[in-house]
């Protein structure tokens, strides 16, 4: 094995680690704290509420878990981080907790197999070394807009593309902002009327999901005439 193979092997087995334990040290510290088994955002609320001053840090680092292991809802979290901190602070914590999960995953996924996606797919257009950022960014935004897309998938997607950084990062708080403080917002009533808190989120997912799709359609069509 030449010594840059030896070199990027070592890389991909720290990150490995690192992410194996970053991962497992939160969440001892979330159960070690009590953290309900439960997601139900009253059950997380009153939670992280009971925590005082650490109810943002212990949210943030439950979102940073959501997003990386993928299959903990986060939209729940952002319900009890409206609950229990209001819907302004609770956006922005949630906002923070879900950006810091999708750098992880991002860079996980970039340190750990961007390579081998560049060599097999180089002239693909998304995985090209030259491949348009402005596409890629847009690409992801519209489906950080569009809540049936896995938060965690196109994280971790987006890791193996040639898309930078900070542009990942920039469309993901812009995509993810109006989605968070929504159910942020619907947190914030859920004890008070429960049933209509439900119908509310499912009718916000229905028009995220579809607006975006229309918006397309419409702009296609405008665009042909």
């Amino acid at each position: 094995m030449k010594p840059l193979q030896r070199q990027t092997l070592l890389i991909r087995l720290l990150a490995i680690a690192g992410l194996t334990v970053l991962m497992a040290g939160i969440w001892v510290v979330l159960q070690a704290l009590g953290a309900p088994a439960s997601l139900s955002p009253s059950g997380l609320s009153s939670w992280l509420q009971g925590e005082g001053h650490w109810g943002p840090l212990l949210l943030v680092l439950l979102m940073v878990l959501a997003v990386v292991v993928g299959p903990i809802p986060t939209l729940p979290v952002s319900a009890a981080s409206g609950l229990a901190f209001g819907m302004l602070q609770g956006t922005l914590i949630a906002v923070t907790g879900a950006a810091l999960g999708a750098m992880v995953a991002f860079w996980s996924s970039r340190i750990l197999a961007r390579d081998y996606f560049r060599r097999k797919l180089s002239n693909h257009p998304v995985f090209a070394s030259d491949a348009p950022q402005n596409s890629l960014f847009w690409g992801i935004l519209f489906t950080r807009l569009v809540p049936l897309f896995s938060f965690a998938l196109i994280s971790y997607a987006a890791g193996l593309t040639s898309v930078t950084a900070l542009r990942f990062l920039l469309a993901s708080v812009i995509g993810m902002m109006p989605m968070t403080f929504v159910f942020a917002g619907l947190g914030q009533t859920l004890e008070i009327h429960p049933v209509w808190t439900v119908v509310a989120a499912a009718v916000v997912l229905l028009v995220m999901a579809l607006t975006p799709l229309w918006w397309r359609r419409h702009g296609r069509s405008g665009t042909s005439r």
